[in-house]
């Protein structure tokens, strides 16, 4: 899915503009089946092959398909691919905002800053500019250099991180959420490799994802250009959250957890885990992406809703 929203106003304005005309829809709905180059899109909308490849153009700055070149007759031909099945955009302005007496506290943290972790091999970490650590060696995730990752994955175990509460004194939490992008963790890649995910916040389970794969065959859109094509290019961009009576993924209850289980008055931090359990159903492992790679520039996101307790 394509996260949209006010606080990237000019990626806001450029997936808008793609969409605004019926040819290029129409060129989304023929891409939705499968892949097709630029003849093929032109032939299939009885328009020149120059107007189909300047509306791939704008499709493609706007991050909504990709393209490849691959050998043809004669010279190359350009073969273009959908990136996202859904988009979604917030209109509310992010960020701490008043809110019927409501506020909003946020905190982004990178996804090498991790406590407390258990890897079990196939595993590892990347940063931006390279490997991190010696791959399948589960003891040099402790390595300090650990805090420039943008990419880390794992068979079995957990990943455990530690975020400042620093929301005013005499006040309530109404709701908190982890947002993050992830999936399933294979040998490469594989898109058809269950996972089953789960977080918990302060050690109470709020809830298990089945990641339905490792995902691959495109290029994430922020990977660096050293990642090789065969390995994990992107996840999905899930969202765990917990009210007063249960907890939800992307806004669909999984557990009765409410946050009297979660024991946050008077804290000064939060712990949320991430991993894949000892007896879970799928043992899948899973990745996890910093805001260089993947398609969301984004790492591990705590959101945190409150209000004066006499309100």
């Amino acid at each position: 899915m394509l996260e949209l929203s006010m606080e990237r106003p000019e990626e806001l304005a450029r997936v808008a503009h793609a969409l605004s005309t019926e040819l290029r829809l129409s060129m989304m709905k023929l891409l939705n089946a499968r892949r097709m180059n630029v003849a093929e899109l032109a032939e299939a909308l009885n328009i020149p092959v120059s107007t189909a490849a300047s509306n791939v153009k704008v499709l493609e700055q706007a991050g909504l398909i990709e393209t490849e070149l691959l050998p043809a007759t004669r010279g190359a031909m350009k073969v273009c691919s959908r990136t996202f099945d859904d988009i979604r955009i917030a209109l509310n302005e992010p960020g701490p905002r008043a809110l019927d007496g409501e506020r909003r506290y946020e905190i982004e943290m990178p996804i090498g800053s991790f406590v407390s972790c258990e890897a079990a091999p196939t595993c590892g970490m990347v940063g931006e500019e390279g490997r991190i650590i010696a791959e399948d060696v589960p003891a040099a995730f402790f390595h300090p250099n650990r805090l420039q990752a943008q990419l880390i994955w794992l068979r079995k175990g957990y990943l455990e991180y530690r975020f400042p509460l620093e929301i005013p004194a005499g006040t309530r939490i109404r709701r908190i959420e982890f947002s993050m992008e992830i999936c399933s963790e294979a040998p490469n890649y594989d898109n058809d490799w269950p996972s089953d995910i789960t977080l918990w916040i302060n050690d109470a389970e709020i809830g298990t994802w089945t990641s339905p794969g490792d995902f691959g065959g495109r290029r994430g859109r922020l990977n660096p250009a050293w990642w090789p094509d065969t390995g994990t290019q992107y996840g999905m961009l899930k969202t765990w959250a917990v009210d007063a009576n249960r907890s939800t993924m992307d806004h669909e209850e999984i557990s009765a957890v409410g946050l009297s289980r979660l024991d946050l008055p008077g804290r000064a931090f939060v712990d949320m885990r991430i991993g894949v359990k000892e007896d879970a159903v799928f043992k899948g492992g899973l990745n996890l992406f910093g805001r260089r790679f993947g398609n969301f520039e984004q790492d591990i996101v705590m959101r945190i809703d409150y209000e004066a307790a006499s309100s």
